[in-house]
C-alpha cells in the first residue's frame, strides 16, 4: 500500500497534538512493536502493518490508520502498573497501569466497577479499601507500597467484582420497553433508519434520546446523562458485511452488552438473508465510557440496509423487547 493512503490521515490525526511519524514509531516500539525502528521518520508498509497489529490487540478497528482513538490507545499503552502514581484528579487518568490495577483490584473483590481503564471515583475508593484491609496509609494514592501489595496477593478468581454488580443492576433494572431509557447513537445520514427505530421503541413505551456527535466519547457521555439502560450505536457501511462490537476487555466482559449484541446478530441474520455477520468484544470509546451495556453496529451492505430498513427498525425494537425480560 503507497504512503499517499495512510500518511494524510495520520498528519490530520495527530497534527492537533504536534506528533510526528517518528513519534508514533517510538510509541509503537514502546508498545512492543520489535520491528519498528524508533527513529524512523517515513511511514511505509512495516509501519502500516504494526499499526494494524497494535490496533487488533487493542480492540479496536485494524484498518492501519492511525486515527485519534488509536492514538490514545498508544499513548495509554506506554505506562505499567508502578511506572506513575494513580490517584483521583480531573480529568482522570486513564492507561494500561489502570487496566491493570482495576483487574486485580476487581479479582480481590475491591473494585465494584467496570475494568475500562479509567481511575474514576470507583476505582479511587477501590485503592483505599484494599489500603485499609492491608494496614496502609488511606490515602488512595496507589503509589510503591500499595502495587508491593497487590504483588504479593494472588487473586481467588478470575472474574471482576464489576462483572458480578453489572449482573445485579440488570437484574433490577426495568423488564420491559415501557420502563426503558434507550439511546441510539448515529449520524444525521442515517436519519431514517434511526427514526424509524425511535418510533417503534416509542410505540412500545420507551424513552428514547437520539444522540448524534462526531466524537464516540462525548456520545457516551450523553447516554450516561441521559441515564439509559441500553445504548445502541448505528452506522451504515458499504462493507458486504455486519459487525456488532460489546464492550470487553482483559478482565472484564460486559454480559449485558454481549447478550444484546447475540440478539441483534440472530435477529440480522434473519433480515438480512445471506449476510455475514460477526460479533466481538473490543474496548472502542462509545463502548468503553458508557456505562451501561451498549452495542455498536456496523449494518452493511448500505443498499441492502436502505432496502429492508423498516424490517430492521421492527427487529432491534424486538431484540431489545426480548432483552429486557433477560438481559444476560
Amino acid at each position: 500500500m503507497g504512503s499517499s493512503i495512510v500518511v494524510e490521515p495520520i498528519r490530520i490525526a495527530l497534527g492537533d497534538h504536534g506528533a510526528t511519524v517518528g513519534e508514533l514509531h517510538r510509541r509503537l516500539a514502546e508498545a512492543g512493536e520489535a520491528t519498528i525502528s524508533r527513529t524512523a521518520e517515513s511511514f511505509d508498509a512495516e509501519t502500516f502493518k504494526a499499526v494494524k497489529r497494535f490496533q487488533s490487540s487493542h480492540g479496536l478497528e485494524p484498518d492501519g490508520v492511525c486515527d485519534q482513538a488509536t492514538w490514545t490507545a498508544l499513548v495509554e499503552a506506554g505506562f505499567r502498573l508502578g511506572d506513575r502514581l494513580l490517584y483521583l484528579r480531573v480529568p482522570y487518568q486513564r492507561g494500561e497501569d489502570v487496566f491493570e490495577l482495576q483487574r486485580q483490584l476487581g479479582s480481590l473483590g475491591f473494585h465494584k466497577g467496570r475494568v475500562d481503564g479509567i481511575l474514576g471515583p470507583e476505582t479511587a475508593e477501590a485503592i483505599q479499601r484494599l489500603q485499609l484491609n492491608a494496614g496502609l496509609n488511606c490515602d488512595g494514592i496507589c503509589g510503591p507500597d500499595t502495587v508491593s501489595v497487590l504483588s504479593r496477593i494472588r487473586p481467588d478468581g478470575s472474574h471482576s467484582m464489576g462483572m458480578l454488580l453489572e449482573r445485579e443492576r440488570l437484574k433490577a433494572g426495568p423488564t420491559s420497553l415501557a420502563e426503558a431509557r434507550i439511546a441510539i447513537c448515529g449520524e444525521a445520514r442515517w436519519a431514517s433508519l434511526l427514526n424509524a427505530t425511535a418510533r417503534a421503541l416509542r410505540r412500545k413505551g420507551a424513552t428514547v434520546a437520539m444522540l448524534s456527535d462526531p466524537n464516540p466519547a462525548k456520545l457516551a457521555a450523553q447516554a450516561n446523562v441521559f441515564e439509559a439502560n441500553a445504548c445502541i450505536g448505528v452506522t451504515l457501511t458499504s462493507k458486504p458485511f455486519c459487525e456488532l462490537n460489546y464492550f470487553a476487555t482483559q478482565g472484564f466482559e460486559s454480559e449485558g452488552g454481549k447478550r444484546l449484541a447475540s440478539l441483534f446478530h440472530d435477529m440480522l441474520a434473519e433480515t438480512l438473508g445471506g449476510v455475514a455477520i460477526t460479533t466481538t468484544g473490543v474496548r472502542v470509546p462509545l463502548l468503553r465510557e458508557s456505562r451501561m451495556p451498549a452495542v455498536k453496529c456496523n449494518l452493511g451492505p448500505t443498499n441492502v440496509v436502505v432496502e429492508r430498513q423498516g424490517l430492521l427498525s421492527r427487529g432491534i425494537t424486538a431484540s431489545l423487547d426480548c432483552w429486557m425480560k433477560n438481559p444476560y
